[in-house]
């Protein structure tokens, strides 16, 4: 199994980056998915999580209204959108095969600064 995030960066706050995470060895569709971040010397946070068949969606209260969590099962990949970045946001931030933290990636760095 394999979970790969990339499109994380550096912006300004105000700006958007969208993250993606591409999943190979499992049977993606059957799976919710979810996007966990970790702040330098912080806990690991659940940031969003997505569904397997109905996409329906959570997300943490500090993320509300600015991020989004989708999925393409023919490219088994799922996607962050991050809108109105933040300081507060820093962080790296994790995909993960279900919703309790258990396999997730390496991670991609995203740093908001001005």
């Amino acid at each position: 199994v394999q979970v790969v995030e990339s499109g994380g960066g550096s912006v300004a706050p105000g700006g958007s980056l969208r993250l993606t995470c591409r999943v190979s060895g499992i049977t993606f569709s059957g799976y919710p998915m979810s996007w966990y971040r970790q702040a330098s010397e912080k806990g690991r946070e659940l940031v969003a999580h997505i569904m397997s068949a109905s996409n329906l969606t959570e997300y943490a209260e500090s993320v509300k209204g600015r991020f989004t969590i989708s999925r393409d099962n023919s490219k088994n990949e799922v996607y962050l959108q991050m809108n109105n970045l933040q300081p507060e946001d820093t962080a790296v931030y994790h995909c993960n095969i279900g919703i309790p933290w258990g396999y997730g990636g390496q991670g991609t760095q995203v740093t908001v600064s001005s």
